[in-house]
Order: structure tokens, then sequence, then C-alpha cells
């Protein structure tokens, strides 16, 4: 089998079994929060992962606010910035290929807060224009309330200017909300050198525990509870920690760190799979790839041929895709990341998005080539549209 999904989720890593084969056995389990003996191991080992954390993505402890992953994180950080907002500062800006949590969340405050939303143009490769954005920060001077664009796209893995995005906030006094939800764990990442004001993280994207998951703040004291509780979290989040996804959280993070390295190695194993691909069908598309993109990302389509075909055909070989974002999957339709960067019908229902791990590379790779050449000869000869 060839799992080539870990954009839509990453199976637990092999260091994450390992270390939940030996903690289950130690029999550790009581609330984190209690002042008994139990609780206050537990917690200690909270503290140490938390600690760990926030080494190896560049911030202070206090700053990273365990929760259950990136959906929950996002809408704490709209609800602490659009509930405080100045009633002056009713703009937002974002793009419009944010993942579907961010769309939803702003057609929310549209409706009912009387919020307005307006678009950053992206290029044909997907990127944010960062000169139109600069154009709109200045054209709605102290009235806008957030920008929120992401780091990196899930459907292309086309990484975004979210540093030069960041640097355009400050000067402006706008706060920054960053969906890094497919950067953390995957590609290299800084927080307090890439100067955001808040980022979000999803256990179950780098190979944690489902439902595990955590916001970083650059300063927390603007946080706003979400789930109220007791004085968990600080008081900035209620309910007793997922103290084990939690310690899976810093095992998977510090697995990526000790294995980064491998991330050229599948970066170049992925750019010959793809040249491979172009030279027997040159008529097909790989999206974004005019731009830089995470290691293993390739979003790739073939016209007339429906995406949801080629799927079928590679699971019948045990290899499994999806064919846009994985909680789209089942829509056969352009996605509205691929509507807003152009890219047609007759291509855009036809995409199959193929997403590696550090773990894997010319292996597997050779293997997708194969049966994917297989399944576009196929399929070529009775085109869906």
């Amino acid at each position: 089998m060839i799992y080539a999904e870990y954009n839509g989720s990453s199976p637990l890593l092999s260091s994450v079994r390992e270390y939940l084969k030996i903690r289950l056995d130690s029999e550790l389990f009581a609330n984190p929060n209690a002042i008994h003996s139990l609780g206050q191991k537990i917690s200690r080992g909270m503290i140490k992962s938390r600690q760990l954390i926030a080494d190896l993505i560049g911030c202070h402890p206090d700053q990273v606010i365990f929760n259950s992953g990136s959906s929950e994180g996002i809408s704490q950080i709209f609800h602490s910035i659009l509930e405080k907002a100045d009633q002056s500062k009713n703009i937002i800006l974002t793009s419009p290929i944010e993942h579907s949590v961010i769309p939803n969340a702003l057609s929310y405050y549209e409706r009912h807060k009387g919020f307005k939303i307006i678009y950053v143009d992206i290029d044909q490769e997907g990127r944010v224009l960062v000169s139109h954005l600069e154009k709109l920060l200045n054209e709605y001077k102290n009235k806008v309330a957030m920008v929120t664009i992401m780091a990196v796209n899930n459907e292309t893995g086309v990484y975004q200017p979210y540093q030069k995005i960041s640097d355009l906030c400050h000067e402006e006094g706008v706060e920054y909300f960053c969906d890094t939800t497919q950067l953390i764990g995957k590609g290299d990442f800084h927080f307090e050198s890439s100067g955001l004001d808040y980022a979000v993280c999803s256990g179950h994207k780098l190979g944690a525990l489902t439902g595990s998951g955590f916001l970083i703040a650059k300063d927390p004291t603007k946080l706003l509870p979400l789930v109220f509780g007791s004085t968990q979290e600080k008081g900035l989040r209620g309910g007793t920690q997922h103290y084990l996804g939690i310690e899976t959280l810093a095992v998977a993070l510090n697995d990526f760190n000790q294995n980064k390295e491998k991330l050229s190695k599948l970066c170049d194993s992925k750019l010959a799979f793809e040249a491979l691909i172009k030279k027997d069908f040159p008529e097909v598309k790989i999206i974004g790839d005019g731009a830089a993109r995470l290691s293993g990302t390739t979003l790739i389509g073939y016209p007339g041929i429906h995406g949801q075909a080629v799927q079928i055909e590679l699971e019948s070989h045990d290899i499994f895709v999806t064919t846009s974002a994985a909680c789209l999957d089942n829509q056969p339709e352009t996605s509205k990341v691929l509507k807003a960067m152009g890219v047609q019908d007759d291509i855009g229902r036809g995409v199959i998005r193929i997403s590696l791990s550090y773990s894997q590379g010319e292996k597997e790779y050779s293997t997708i080539a194969k049966v994917l050449k297989a399944a576009y000869t196929k399929l070529g000869k009775i085109k869906s549209y």
C-alpha cells in the first residue's frame, strides 16, 4: 500500500507509535490539573512537551495554547480579534485560496457581525500578490480589522509570501493570522522570525494523535476563551487537556526536526516524477509548478479525464490519493482554489492530489508513476467529458 494523502491526514509516525506503546504500558493516567502526585506527573509531562514544542518552532512556551486542532484555533483567533474590533474597523482582508474553515468563519462574521470581506488577488500559480495587499491596506487605511492569509495552500502545496505579508501588516498596525496547518511539521517554520501574530497546528497533519493541536499567539493576553472552563491553559481553553495528544505533538515535531534534511531528496524525487509524467503526457497540467511548493505535494490533472476515475484506478492498486482537499473529495467539481487560479473545468475536475511524507520518496513515486501512466492511457480512450 502507498498512502499518498499526507496533506489530508498523516498516519501516526513510527516514533509516535513506539512512544505510545511505552506510554500506555506505564499506566500513568490522571487529570493534569490535580495536585496529587499522579496529576503532577502528567502536568510535568505537559510542561516538558510545551517547552520542546516552543523550542522547535521558535516561540516562548507561554505563547503555546493547546487545543483540539487548527479549526478550533482559527475559531478562537477570529473570536478574539473580531469580537474586540473597533466598530470603525470592519474590513477583513483574505485570499480566495484559503482552507474552507476560513471562508466559513468569515461568512459568519459577515452575516452576523457586519464585517466586509475583501479578497487579495492571486497570480496564475496561486500566490497572493503582495502588491495588491499593499494597495488594499492603503485604500482601507485604519479600517482593516485583520488580515488572514495562509502560509501554504493545502491543495496545490504552493508557499505564500507570509513573511512579506507580515511585514506589511506590522507597518500598518494590522493583526495578521496565518493558517500554518500545512507548514508546521512539513517545512521550516520559526514563529518569532516569521513575524506572525497568530499561527495554528493540527496534530493529525504531522503524525501525532488526531484531536490534538495548538495555536500560537504573539501576545496571549489578547486571546479570549472560546471553550469555557477553569484554569486550564491559563483560562484560555477549558476542558481537561488531551495530554496524550500533547505528548505526541512533541514527539512528532521532534521527529520532523531530526529528519527534515530528507525534504530535499523528497522534492527531487517529486520533480523527477512530474517530469516523467509530463514527458509521456504533455497535455497534463501540474498546478502551481512555477512556484515554490511543499516538497511532497503534486496537484496534477489530465484534460477531460475525471479525477475520481483516476483516484479509483490508483486505489485498485492500493495507492490512496484525493481529488483536491480531503474534505472536498466527494464533490466532483473544480475547487474554489483552482477557480480562483483560473484553472478551467477540463483540468480542474480532473485533478488528483499526491502528497507524500519525508519518510517516503523515490520508491513510492516510481510505483505511482507506473500506475498513473496506465490509468491515463486507459482513461484517455474513454474520456469522462
